[in-house]
Parts: C-alpha cells; structure tokens; sequence
C-alpha cells in the first residue's frame, strides 16, 4: 500500500472505533509510539504488541465516548498527518475534550511509527 493508501484506511477504521484492527492490519510488528513528555503514557512504546497494550489501557480509562473528530490526511512522501479531537469522559476524571496532531512514518507499506503532538497538563491559553 502507498502512505496515501495507508493513511486513508486508517481514519476510516478509526473513524468507525477500530482502532485495534487497524493496528493489526496497517501497523509493522517493529513500530514504535511515541507521547509528548508528561504524558500518563510512556514517552516511546515498542513493538506492536506493546502499542496495543498501551491502547488497551487507554480504553479501560474510558467511561464514555461523547465524540471523536478526525481531520483529513496531509501526506508527505512516506509521513502523513492528521488531526484528532476527543470528547470523552475517563475514570475519576470526569470529561475531558482534548486536540492532539497524529503523524505516522510509513515504510514498505507498514506504519513504522506514530507521534503525538499534544499538552499533557491544561494551558492558561
């Protein structure tokens, strides 16, 4: 599959909540996930399998999903981006609406990683 290829099946899977399915389907056993310093997540993740551990946390911490929001690709050779807006409401912390940039690095067909590009702690802006 070409990134284009590759990113537009992603937001579809994820746009329907499959996000387990498109690991399994899209992602290289070897990627590697990385979060912002301070996040309640590791700051790199790897291998596949740890990826979906790590997803599979996100979800226990999950109550309610109120919405998801994801923009259309911007794709750049072997990256592609993209825009992911959250409103949900988590374990003890009530609810939360979130923004956070997604870029992905495709090679041989496969995500080989994701970053996320976002505060981990509230702003004063």
């Amino acid at each position: 599959m070409t990134t284009k290829e590759v990113a537009k099946q992603l937001v579809a899977l994820c746009k329907e909540g499959k996000f387990l399915q498109a690991q399994e389907e899209l992602y290289s056993p070897y990627a590697v996930s990385i979060e912002p310093e301070g996040a309640s997540f590791p700051e790199v993740t790897e291998g596949l399998e740890n990826i979906q551990k790590k997803g599979a946390q996100w979800n226990e911490m999950i109550t309610k999903v109120h919405n998801l929001e994801i923009s259309d690709v911007a794709v750049a050779g072997d990256f592609f981006s993209l825009k992911m807006k959250n409103d949900i409401e988590m374990k003890g912390m009530g609810r939360q609406q979130s923004e956070e940039l997604c870029m992905y690095h495709v090679h041989n067909g496969k995500i080989i990683s994701e970053q996320f590009y976002y505060n981990p702690k509230p702003s004063d802006n």
